[in-house]
């Protein structure tokens, strides 16, 4: 069922403020919320008790009763007492924008990580909110005595408490699914697979991009993961194995959106999921370029993955829905941007050219000569390995083969001598 709302926010000269109050709206949409009015304010500073100045609440106050609306959603994170404060004097529910992204997460999540991940984060935003209501709490309208008064603090307390365990039970089941996740890391560095991750703002085309490189490069086509026309269409972070003709491979990984005012704690509460980032040999930064804004969520995204330590890799910046640009050239490569439209699959084949010049620049040419009686080295290079030519002479089978480093390592003492001259 639709609910209806009012948008409200302050500037403080913010040169993005417009471009955040319409992703508010995005957002509203996304939680199954229609806007049907807006009201913002310039202000030097936040009025610490209302949010806005007391005429603009009063005007919120004559727009929520005209509209009969269900809510007013605020464009900022509001401190507890402010939104105690404004749903007295509107007479409504109030909604900050953290508690919007929130709820659409928890809308979402699918898996059971994703899940925890954010009940640990609305229960982390609601700790700071528990107030008392009822009987038991007749201490905060100045009645009861004190004998009531020391009951109600002793059940907000406890209140608190159980909120705290809630999240410390939850935290050791994440820790136990993190653990598996590095078991399963660990494993892919071990077979020494490369890690290509996408980043990027929220509805820039990352599963786009994800889809159409598994249905172009991948023995299960049929693994593709869900896409929409919308913010935060899927918050699990997947992973697929793309195998390119040449026999080379790499994982291909796809990570949760980022946003404008993204809350801290889900931020903290996704590191674990945006850890395939941080640990992947290549970051494909996904722009969205033909929103007017995308400088802001470049910037955006810049700053979140700094939140996350995610500083120290690679990066691609790959401009993405450029068939709805204007005046934008593509496929068109410009050292380590290109822009492409995944849609149309246009400029995918540049991306995989760019993906291999990083993860595979371990590859060397050289010729192996195997003895006959060695027939699993010549099976082995033909199933893994890009073998360019082959030839039979008497010293045995003789294979000319574009091998990464760890396969010439393993097989050194087949390399010809001549290989290692030209070397």
């Amino acid at each position: 069922m639709t609910r209806t709302a009012i948008l409200v926010g302050i500037t403080m000269q913010q040169a993005d403020f417009e471009y955040s109050m319409a992703e508010l709206a995005n957002l509203a949409e996304a939680n199954a919320i229609e806007p049907v009015g807006e009201i913002t304010q310039k202000l030097d500073r936040k009025n610490k008790a209302t949010y806005v100045g007391k005429g603009k609440v009063d005007e919120i106050k004559s727009l929520v009763d005209y509209e009969a609306v269900d809510l007013v959603i605020f464009n900022d994170e509001l401190a507890p007492s402010q939104i105690r404060n404004l749903e007295e004097l509107l007479e409504i529910e109030v909604m900050d924008r953290t508690r919007l992204i929130l709820d659409i997460f928890a809308e979402r999540a699918k898996t059971r990580e994703a899940q925890l991940q954010v009940q640990v984060a609305r229960l982390k935003y609601e700790l700071p909110r528990v107030v008392g209501q009822g009987e038991g709490m007749d201490q905060q309208s100045g009645k009861g005595g004190l004998k009531n008064r020391g009951a109600g603090e002793t059940k907000l307390e406890m209140d608190r408490r159980r909120i705290k365990n809630q999240i410390s039970q939850l935290n050791k089941e994440l820790d136990g699914l993190v653990a598996e996740r590095q078991v399963q890391r660990r494993q892919r560095q071990k077979n020494e697979i490369p890690v290509v991750s996408l980043v990027g703002y929220t509805n820039a085309g990352k599963s786009t991009i994800m889809n159409a490189m598994v249905t172009a490069h991948s023995q299960t086509a049929n693994k593709q993961v869900f896409e929409k026309d919308m913010l935060f269409a899927t918050l699990e972070t997947s992973v697929r194995e793309i195998v390119l003709p040449d026999k080379k491979q790499f994982l291909l990984t796809d990570t949760v959106g980022f946003v404008s005012k993204l809350p801290h704690n889900l931020v903290k509460a996704f590191r674990s999921t945006l850890e395939e980032a941080a640990e992947a040999d290549v970051l494909i930064h996904v722009v969205d370029v033909s929103h007017e804004h995308f400088d802001a969520m470049i910037k955006t995204t810049e700053e979140t993955l700094a939140e996350l330590d995610i500083t120290d890799r690679p990066i691609i910046f790959a401009y993405n829905k450029a068939d709805l640009a204007t005046n934008v050239m593509f496929p068109r490569r410009e050292g380590d941007s290109l822009y492409l439209s995944a849609r149309e699959d246009t400029g995918l084949e540049l991306l995989i050219e760019m993906i291999k010049e990083r993860v595979f620049n371990d590859y060397q040419t050289v010729t192996f000569v195997i003895p006959f009686d060695r027939g699993d080295v010549v099976s082995y290079l033909n199933e893994n390995a890009d073998v360019l030519e082959t030839a039979y002479e008497n010293e045995g089978t003789v294979l000319r083969v574009n091998a990464q480093e760890s396969d010439r390592m393993k097989y050194a003492a087949f390399i010809s001598e001549d290989t290692q001259k030209e070397g």
